[in-house]
């Protein structure tokens, strides 16, 4: 399962495709993008586009895991003191 997981952020980032990996976040409801050139894992804080309010936000990555239908990003934005769930496509 990790190896899968490590595969799709390989194809995602160095496949070549330059553009934002989309996503949505279920509990409030919202679109968000990670813009190319954010290293997704656990630790590292990167920036998001949150279409809700239509702001950019760095919140920092606590987990990622495969899921069924893509990959789930659990962040935590230290703005708004909360963690949130991304939802992103794969």
């Amino acid at each position: 399962m990790r190896n899968m997981l490590l595969a799709m952020v390989m194809v995602i980032f160095w496949g070549g495709v330059a553009h934002a990996w989309s996503g949505y976040d279920q509990e409030r409801g919202a679109d968000v993008e990670i813009d190319k050139g954010n290293l997704v894992r656990p630790g590292e804080t990167i920036e998001i586009y949150d279409y809700s309010d239509g702001q950019y936000k760095d919140v920092d990555v606590e987990d990622v895991r495969a899921t069924r239908y893509g990959v789930e990003v659990e962040v935590y934005d230290g703005d708004a003191g909360e963690y949130r769930v991304l939802e992103m496509e794969d």
